[in-house]
């Protein structure tokens, strides 16, 4: 590439949401650098180099991701605070869990059988798993290890080619993970992170048209624009997109185990998450106990709030100004709405923090909030019950019935995650199985395993689902082979469909 196409490339500054200092800086991908990745890509893809390997080398490479993965934890974990604005503690959890997926999907190779379907006649039918080709990934900024990899994994692991878009507000981490993955064995052209902006990178990858697939997680909005485009190629698609996730705490649950799970769900990454548990569902008559634990516990992380570096420190800032202002832009409308009144929050931080002498002001800092009815459950008439904020502002309602409970549930567009917290077994089962998500916890919340679906009920969560053998069977397209097994004898026999004279013949 010339001096003079450098000189003109787009570049994305990487901010820290902390401090607002850019600290890095990256290009982003042209049309061009797109059509050569994927090319490259198909390329490879066509040579067998990695799609035609045998699965146990595979996944002997993805084992040695995973290893190098670990080696490389410290310098990841760094650029991930730095790049999100998360608080290490958090992400010192997150990330090593990371190299999961990579030996789950390896195991996966090793042990998949080759099914054989029953057949009328001497005929064996076997089928294969075999790859899709060059597949798109795109990939937000709210976990962006986490969620390449629960991607790269089965999409690697299947044989494809993987070109991902990181989100332009974080593309660090996944630019390191490229060069671990190469590091490891993954072929050249097998797999290639192009940073850049959606509607200009994202859009010209997924409509590439020797994109076979489209994985994308991020809003309802773009998540509908991209399984358009991708629609019109006829590639593949799955999207994890939205989510307002209801916890539903009755009478019968241990108030403070569910408070805890609260806290835990609705402000882990600073509630910048598809399933942070948004709507806090409680019985009448324990409402008074759980706000008051609540407001205790939601102090707690807000006077501990500081530099997301600090191992101290609870909650960090949102990632960017834009988010923030739409975070300010829900609470003051719902407010405003005379429907809803604060508990405790519903300001931009302001002023040193207590815990380290953080200038919170300087960052993109935003007070743990919770949100309660002024009158009866008048906060589901809000924008805070309806739309998905993405920081840490939560709403309460109330409920005297298991069926109204089920009804305030339901009452969204989104059906990703929930939970329900009651220490009574049968009203858990009973009640989970009437929530519209994807995903229902029981007495916990935000548990995510390699070997466990994640993906959404209802449209506006998306479609299809992430982990386990079902994303793997996912990014690959299903072969039939069927062998006639009959001797030469009973072929000439049975086959002959124009033989002469009249006869029996087989169809089928």
């Amino acid at each position: 590439m010339s001096r003079h196409n450098v000189d003109n490339m787009v570049r994305i500054g990487v901010e820290d949401p902390a401090t607002k200092e850019i600290f890095a800086q990256c290009h982003a991908a042209s049309a061009h650098d797109i059509d050569e990745a994927v090319s490259l890509a198909h390329a490879a893809y066509k040579s067998g180099v990695w799609s035609k390997a045998p699965r146990h080398h595979r996944a002997d490479v993805l084992d040695k991701c995973a290893a190098l993965l670990t080696e490389a934890l410290p310098r990841l974990i760094h650029l991930e605070v730095r790049q999100t604005g998360r608080a290490v503690r958090e992400l010192k959890a997150q990330v090593p869990s990371l190299v999961k997926w990579f030996k789950y999907y390896a195991s996966l190779l090793r042990v998949e059988e080759r099914p054989v379907l029953p057949t009328v006649g001497k005929l064996h039918n076997f089928l294969d798993r075999v790859p899709l080709g060059v597949v798109a990934q795109i990939t937000p900024f709210n976990h962006p290890l986490l969620i390449a990899v629960k991607k790269i994994a089965p999409a690697l692991a299947a044989g494809n080619s993987v070109v991902v878009k990181p989100s332009e507000l974080t593309p660090l981490t996944t630019l390191l993970l490229g060069q671990i993955l190469k590091e490891a064995g993954i072929p050249d052209g097998v797999f290639s992170v192009l940073p850049g902006y959606g509607h200009a990178t994202g859009k010209a990858l997924v409509e590439h048209p020797l994109i076979r697939k489209v994985d994308v997680t991020g809003g309802t909005k773009a998540g509908r624009a991209i399984g358009a485009i991708a629609g019109g190629n006829l590639a593949k698609f799955t999207a994890e997109l939205g989510g307002k996730a209801p916890l539903v705490v009755f009478a019968k649950a241990d108030i403070q185990v569910a408070v805890n799970g609260i806290a835990f769900g609705s402000f882990i990454a600073s509630g910048q998450t598809c399933i942070a548990s948004t709507r806090i569902i409680v019985e009448n008559s324990i409402m008074d106990e759980v706000l008051k634990q609540l407001k205790v516990k939601v102090e707690s992380i807000a006077r501990r709030m500081g530099s997301p570096s600090n191992p101290e420190c609870m909650m960090g800032p949102i990632v960017s100004e834009k988010q923030l202002g739409w975070v300010e832009q829900i609470v003051s409308s719902s407010l405003a709405s005379g429907h809803a009144k604060a508990l405790i929050g519903g300001r931009r931080s302001e002023g040193k923090s207590p815990l380290d002498g953080t200038d919170l002001s300087q960052g993109y800092y935003y007070e743990p909030t919770v949100l309660v009815s002024t009158s009866g459950n008048s906060i589901t008439q809000t924008n805070a019950w309806r739309e998905e904020i993405f920081g840490p502002v939560i709403v309460v309602a109330g409920f005297d019935t298991e069926e109204e409970a089920v009804a305030l549930a339901n009452d969204s567009e989104f059906g990703l995650g929930a939970s329900v917290w009651t220490q009574d077994t049968s009203q858990a089962f009973r009640v989970s199985e009437q929530i519209e998500a994807g995903i229902v916890w029981v007495n916990t919340h935000h548990r995510n395993d390699p070997s466990s679906p994640w993906g959404g009920a209802k449209s506006g969560s998306g479609v299809g689902s992430e982990n386990g053998v079902d994303a793997y069977h996912a990014y690959t397209t299903t072969k039939s082979t069927i062998i006639n097994y009959a001797s030469m004898e009973e072929s000439l026999g049975s086959d002959d469909w124009f033989k002469e004279g009249a006869g029996n013949v087989r169809y089928g």
